[in-house]
Order: C-alpha cells, then sequence, then structure tokens
C-alpha cells in the first residue's frame, strides 16, 4: 500500500472515529438536559399541586382538580406505601396499562419507551408530619423528544457525512505535499540507478519542515558522494599517471635487455640500475598511496602526550646531521606538551623539513610556540617559495607547483596531502604563507593537554 494511501486513510478514519465519539457525547448529553428540563417542568406542576391543594391521611383528591393538570397523552396517580393506586386520572388507558404504579420515598424521575414513544414518569413524595405517607406519580408522553432526536441524529450524520468527504479531500492534497519531494527523491534515485550518474533533487520552495529537510540532507549527501567520487577518480588518475612512468621505464629496459642480453655490460648495467630506481619509486608511491588512504579513512588515531619541543629537536638534529644544511630551532619553552600520537605528528613534521630542504639553499627556521590552548610549529625556508595563485592546491594529491624539479627530487606530490590529513586528525590547523623567490612559512597548531 502506498504511503499517500496510508496517510489518507489514517486522516479519514481517525476524524471518523473522532466524530462517532464525540457525536455520541453530544447526543447523550441532549438527551440528557432535554429530559431533565421536561422533567423540571413537571416536577414544578407537581409540587404547585401538592402546596395549593391539601391531600389528606387518605390520600383523596378531586378528580377534577387532577384533570386541570393533566397534559394530553398522560396519567396523575396518588400511590399509597404498598404500591398501590389510591386515585387516577388519566386520558391514555393504555399508557395506564403498560406503566405499573411505584411507591417512591425521594424525588426521582424516569424514561420508559413503548409504542416508538417516549414516556416520562416523575415520582413526588406525599408527606405529613415529616412521614411519607404516599407518592405522586404523573407520566406523559414526550412527543417532541423523537422529532428532536430524528433532527439532531440527521444533522450529526449530515455532518459526519460532509467531514469525512472533506477530510478525504484533504487528507489527499495533504499527502500529495508531503509525497511530492520524497517522488522526486525517489525519481531521482531511480535516474541514479539506471544511469550512475549522481543528481540532486529539485527544491522548489523552502518549506523549513522535516520532509524539506529530508531532500535537503539528500542534496547534500549527494555533493559529497560526488565530491567524494571526482576525488577517487582523480585519484585513480593521478596514480595511473604516476605509476605509468616508472613501468613504461622498467618495460622500456626489459626490452633493451631481451634484444641486446647482457652482451653489452655497459647497456646491461645502465638498465639493471634504471629498473632498480624505478622499483624503488614504485615501492615508494604505492607505500605513500597507501598510508594516504589509511589517513582518509578518519580512524581515530591513539592520543597521548607528545612533548613538541623534544620531538622537533630530535628531528632537527637528525636532519642537519644527514643534509648537512644548517637549521635554526627558536623555542619559548623548555617543553610543550601536545595532544596526538607521536609517529604521525613526527611524519608531518620530515614532510615540513623535507621540502624545506628541497625547495631552498639557504638557512631553515623552526619556531616552537604556545599559547593558552594551542602549540604551534613554524617552519621557515628562504627559498624558491610558491606563486599566490597555486597556494591553494598545494595540500592536492599529486600536485606539483614546480613539477620538473620535484621529479627530480624524487617527490610523489602526496607529502602535504598526507600532512595535512594528519593535521586534520589531530584537530589542529595549517597555514601556508609564501612568496615567489622569498621563501614560504609553514605554521601548524595541535591542542595542548590538560
Amino acid at each position: 500500500m502506498k504511503i499517500t494511501t496510508k496517510v489518507n486513510l489514517f486522516i479519514t478514519v481517525s476524524l471518523l472515529v473522532s466524530l462517532l465519539i464525540v457525536n455520541t457525547i453530544v447526543f447523550f448529553l441532549f438527551m440528557k438536559t432535554t429530559v431533565n428540563m421536561e422533567a423540571h417542568l413537571v416536577f414544578k406542576n407537581a409540587n404547585e399541586m401538592l402546596k395549593k391543594y391539601h391531600i389528606s391521611e387518605s390520600l383523596t383528591l378531586d378528580k377534577n382538580l387532577l384533570n386541570s393538570y393533566m397534559p394530553s397523552h398522560s396519567f396523575i396517580r396518588i400511590v399509597g406505601p404498598n404500591s398501590t393506586t389510591i386515585n387516577q386520572v388519566t386520558n391514555d388507558k393504555i399508557l395506564v396499562q403498560k406503566i405499573p404504579p411505584t411507591f417512591s420515598t425521594e424525588k426521582n424521575f424516569e424514561l420508559r419507551s413503548f409504542q416508538e414513544h417516549q414516556n416520562l414518569v416523575v415520582h413526588v413524595p406525599i408527606r405529613q408530619n415529616q412521614k411519607v405517607i404516599g407518592t405522586l406519580e404523573i407520566s406523559e408522553r414526550l412527543p417532541g423528544l423523537e422529532s428532536r432526536k430524528d433532527i439532531i441524529l440527521s444533522i450529526m450524520g449530515t455532518v459526519t457525512v460532509i467531514s469525512v468527504l472533506l477530510s478525504f479531500l484533504a487528507g489527499r492534497w495533504l499527502s500529495t505535499i508531503i509525497m511530492k519531494p520524497i517522488v522526486s527523491m525517489i525519481s531521482t534515485m531511480e535516474d541514479i540507478e539506471q544511469s550512475g550518474t549522481l543528481k540532486k533533487i529539485s527544491i522548489q520552495t523552502e518549506t523549513k519542515d522535516e520532509v524539506y529537510k529530508m531532500a535537503a540532507t539528500f542534496n547534500r549527501m549527494i555533493s559529497k558522494l560526488k565530491e567524494n567520487s571526482d576525488k577517487q577518480r582523480q585519484f585513480i588518475s593521478d596514480a595511473s599517471h604516476e605509476l605509468k612512468t616508472p613501468v613504461t621505464v622498467i618495460s622500456s629496459f626489459i626490452t633493451i635487455l631481451r634484444r641486446h642480453g647482457t652482451q653489452d655490460e655497459k647497456i646491461a648495467k645502465e638498465a639493471i640500475e634504471a629498473i632498480y630506481l624505478e622499483t624503488n619509486r614504485m615501492k615508494n608511491l604505492t607505500k605513500t598511496l597507501l598510508s594516504l588512504a589509511e589517513l582518509e579513512d578518519s580512524k581515530p588515531v591513539d592520543i597521548k602526550s607528545v612533548d613538541l619541543v623534544s620531538l622537533s629537536t630530535a628531528l632537527v638534529t637528525q636532519f642537519m646531521q644527514v643534509y648537512d644544511r644548517p637549521i635554526i630551532l627558536h623555542k619559548n619553552s623548555h617543553s610543550i606538551f601536545i595532544k596526538g600520537d607521536e609517529l604521525k605528528l613526527k611524519q608531518v613534521i620530515i614532510i615540513f623539513l623535507d621540502n624545506a630542504i628541497k625547495y631552498s639553499t639557504d638557512v631553515i627556521e623552526v619556531f616552537l610556540e604556545s599559547n593558552q590552548h594551542m602549540g604551534i610549529l613554524r617552519i621557515k625556508d628562504y627559498g624558491i617559495g610558491i606563486p599566490q595563485e597555486e597556494q591553494s592546491h598545494v595540500f592536492e594529491r599529486f600536485y606539483r607547483v614546480d613539477k620538473a624539479r620535484k621529479r627530480d627530487s624524487g617527490g610523489s606530490g602526496l607529502g602535504l596531502a598526507i600532512a595535512k590529513n594528519i593535521v586534520n586528525l589531530h584537530k589542529g590547523e595549517i597555514e601556508i604563507e609564501s612568496k615567489e623567490h622569498i621563501g614560504t612559512e609553514i605554521k601548524v597548531t595541535f591542542p595542548l593537554t590538560n
């Protein structure tokens, strides 16, 4: 069953049940109020009768007096303690036969029906010397009650039918409005399934309701999927391009070896050396790609307290020994403890120091600072710099500012992308300031430990 049908049925049935309950309550209240009003009038006549005319202990009363208080289709009785009729006048013999005399010590009334008519029976005790000696019993037909009951039932029935019909139409209109974006979403999903192309739902008006939020969420999800899909295609394209070069070189030198064999020692040695270098490059590129893929899974890192000063000092010392380059370390504290994974933080610092060495020949400066909440690492070089228009792209995978130089130095274009992901996993921030032919400064901030 469709949701629109379910909504329609639910609204219609709910309204019908509600109307039946309300109509039942209204009907019984109407009947009770009407009967009470009729009973009040009869009680009033009975009290006037008892006050105006004295009734002796024998409970006799002039029938002519009783007749003057008697409406059509009614009777007036005086009933003794043994529920025997002592005095009675009537203009409806059938009514007298159907309703037996009843002695009552309390004022009350009841409604009895026969011959498709409602009959009101009122009992008023007759007292003398604080003692009930008899009961004045008055009964009369209520012909207007049946007609009024029929009228209110017909009105209620008509209102119920009209209300259910309007509810059905309103339910269809409402379900159509509610389901419109959902139907659009289903249609879009089917198009995506058939064509394989990601599409968004067209939202005409911003209603700010749950359905609109669902459609907007779907569109945001599609945007992210499209973005991830584009990144995936770009990643595959870039990885294929990066792997294509070493594979081509290896294939070329293998072809040379197959042609000339090992007879020409110089060619064989050159081919083996080239194959070895390209194989190592492929191995390193594969490791880097796996590392980047692992970081992009957004798995939580092993957070511990790490001394940024101690870690940076050790790495600066190693780089100066290996590369024989001047690196000056500035620090405003003997220790700065940040939250992080020591191995991954070490990888970030190595990436930035390695880039500074590759793209500068002058001194490199490392600054370690802290404020109330953050530990700050700044690495500054005085090298070739990065053009202004390229700075927003340097953290993209496989992006090269100086492609020729970077390939010669063995770079893959993934280092800064890896560093960016590691910093994000540590809830840190990374900024870059650079001027062409002047130098580059990388600023990284990490949350301090408590």
